[in-house]
């Protein structure tokens, strides 16, 4: 297939329900190529003025299927096309929706639960940063108020990043220094981070709470 074939097929559709005298219409240009399934969205889009349904079909196991999924639904959310999203993936309809919510608040589009800024390490690294932050993910994934939460595992870079996000932890040798809105909370070891990060989430909700 190609995307004026597809657009073509979906014109015809549209003209059936015309027929019929039904406009509630919501088109969907679903492929498993990603290519092919941007090429169609945006062709459409240059053609009608329907709503859109975006989503890469058939996109395949969580990794690959996650970044294929993000790259076709999130160029083209970037350029504006797009009204409602799906992401099929060959996984729990749970993991589905998770990714779909990356999707939109990396774009600015979703506030909800919590954005992880984590350092991709380095030779600076002296604390087992990939399970902390795996283990944060899991503990955050519930969490409707939006915030952001740096994890950093030096102390060169780390200051500076958790500053700036809402909550953060900078770590260095076995131990780190928590911040709160830009605020140090002081040291705490690598054993207490976890524990003493989401008693500052703790806070951090009950604070947005009760503005």
């Amino acid at each position: 297939p190609t995307a004026e074939a597809m657009v073509e097929s979906a014109s015809r559709h549209i003209e059936i329900c015309k027929e019929h005298d039904f406009n509630d219409i919501i088109v969907s240009l679903k492929a498993s190529d990603v290519n092919l399934m941007m090429n169609s969205y945006e062709l459409f889009s240059e053609k009608f003025d329907y709503p859109l349904h975006l989503g890469v079909t058939e996109a395949g196991p969580t990794k690959s299927g996650s970044v294929k999924s993000s790259v076709g639904i999130g160029a083209l959310l970037a350029k504006g096309i797009g009204d409602t999203i799906r992401v099929s993936l060959t996984d729990d309809p749970v993991e589905e929706v998770r990714v779909g919510f990356e999707i939109l608040k990396s774009l600015g589009l979703a506030s909800k639960g919590v954005t992880i800024v984590a350092c991709p390490t380095c030779g600076r690294l002296e604390v087992d940063l990939f399970k902390i932050a795996g283990e944060m993910e899991e503990k955050l994934q519930n969490i409707k108020t939006p915030m952001t939460v740096a994890l950093m595992g030096c102390a060169v870079n780390g200051p500076g990043e958790a500053t700036h996000t809402d909550l953060g932890i900078a770590f260095g040798k076995g131990s780190g220094h928590l911040y709160y809105q830009g605020e140090n909370r002081g040291k705490v070891s690598e054993d207490e981070a976890i524990d003493k990060l989401e008693d500052m989430i703790v806070e951090f909700e009950t604070t947005k709470q009760e503005d």
